[in-house]
């Protein structure tokens, strides 16, 4: 399978791809806001000129130049019969890309913490993150012994600036909270609650489909006492893409 690279539309030989779908939508402009103006049809060829993010600026045989989205350029076809493939390992990729994963180390409120979290992107500034996290020790809140739990979350991440090397975002959301049974106390029993949180954090690209994560977090645990617990949560860890 043919690989095109974003730096592609500097070659002076610009690809050539066939429409393989009934049509191909070009666009005045890279994104989904702007107006659908020319539709390429089916067995006819674009030459793709360059590459923004998940958009490609192409050509027609007529010389009519438009953009169209990435999902439906790998639906292309190249001269040999096989499907274009567009590499997303680089910083267009960070910007734009549908899913990302990783797992961070950090504090649970004085706990030992590891996470992992899986997360899809609506668009390239909003995210939906599903986390679990595991922690062990002596919190200063929920478990006032050495104790073991867990959580389960699930929010929202708003990226401001996903095409910056360094990008600040925002998250909330909720989730579950379990604190396990002490076996050195037994009047202590598990609790299962939810929770609801707050936080902010960044990203960091590094190279190829790697970057950095870090997150802070605020949380409220709602018990089933009616005193809500406040806990804070930091931790930073390696995540990619794809």
């Amino acid at each position: 399978m043919f690989v095109v690279a974003p730096a592609a539309h500097a070659a002076k030989e610009l690809l050539q791809v066939f429409v393989a779908e009934p049509y191909l939508e070009l666009r005045t402009g890279p994104g989904r806001g702007y107006p659908v103006t020319q539709v390429v049809g089916r067995g006819e060829s674009v030459e793709i000129v360059k590459r923004r993010t998940d958009w490609l600026k192409v050509r027609t045989e007529r010389g009519i130049e438009g953009w169209a989205a990435q999902r439906d350029m790998v639906k292309t076809l190249l001269a040999d019969g096989t499907h274009l493939s567009i590499d997303l390992g680089d910083r267009s990729g960070f910007t734009s890309h549908r899913w990302e994963a990783g797992g961070m180390v950090g504090d649970f409120d004085g706990a030992n913490l590891v996470s992992g979290y899986l997360s899809f992107s609506l668009n390239d500034h909003l995210k939906i993150d599903l986390s679990p996290s595991q922690f062990l020790g002596v919190t200063s809140n929920a478990a006032p012994a050495d104790r073991s739990g867990y959580t389960l979350d699930i929010g929202l991440n708003h990226v401001f600036v996903p095409e910056w090397r360094f990008s600040p975002f925002v998250t909330l959301g909720g989730g579950l909270f379990n604190v396990n049974q002490d076996p050195q106390n037994p009047q202590a029993v598990d609790r299962h609650d939810q929770s609801a949180y707050y936080g902010a954090g960044f990203r960091f690209y590094l190279t190829r489909r790697f970057f950095v994560r870090g997150e802070y977090k605020n949380r409220v645990v709602f018990t089933s006492r009616n005193d809500n617990e406040e806990l804070e949560e930091w931790k930073v860890g390696l995540a990619f893409f794809f």
